[in-house]
């Protein structure tokens, strides 16, 4: 009998197994959950780069067509129809003007917003500015999204 006992002892996985394996599969479960909403953030600002890339190779492209003049507000729905976007396919919520406008204070109509300031420039990677810029010069204003409040950010050409 007591063989009987040994046998059906070592059969299965003791409490302690189990609860091991759970633990193990609840943290890999957990560093997913973690990483994934960090992953479509980047992604999301990755799209948002590359449309303002677009936006200033159309304005580029404008500006060799109409002998170095940059666009004006009127030439926006020029500038946008040749550049390819993603994220911002709202053409309202992208404006140019000759000066930095008031950033808006909400944050998803941030991450919505492009303002190209021509004869401005980059004094910094997150700040636009008509000082010291040239009337060639173009630059892009945006926001993208961190674990917080919207960044913002400026690309120039």
């Amino acid at each position: 009998m007591l063989q009987k006992y040994k046998d059906k002892k070592d059969q299965g996985f003791t409490i302690i197994e189990v609860l091991i394996v759970l633990a193990i599969a609840g943290l890999i479960i957990l560093i997913v959950f973690l990483a994934v909403p960090a992953l479509q953030r980047n992604s999301r600002n990755t799209q948002r780069r590359n449309d303002v890339s677009a936006i200033l190779g159309s304005i580029q492209e404008f500006s060799n067509n109409n002998g170095g003049d940059l666009p004006t507000a009127t030439d926006k729905s020029t500038v946008l129809a040749n550049a390819e976007r993603g994220i911002y396919e709202d053409d309202a919520a992208i404006s140019i003007s000759g000066s930095v406008p008031t950033a808006p204070a909400d944050a998803s109509t941030q991450l919505e917003t492009v303002d190209i300031i021509t004869g401005g420039t980059c004094s910094s990677p997150t700040t636009a500015t008509t000082t010291g810029a040239s009337s060639r010069e173009v630059a892009i204003r945006f926001w993208v999204e961190t674990s917080g409040a919207p960044q913002e950010q400026c690309q120039a050409s």
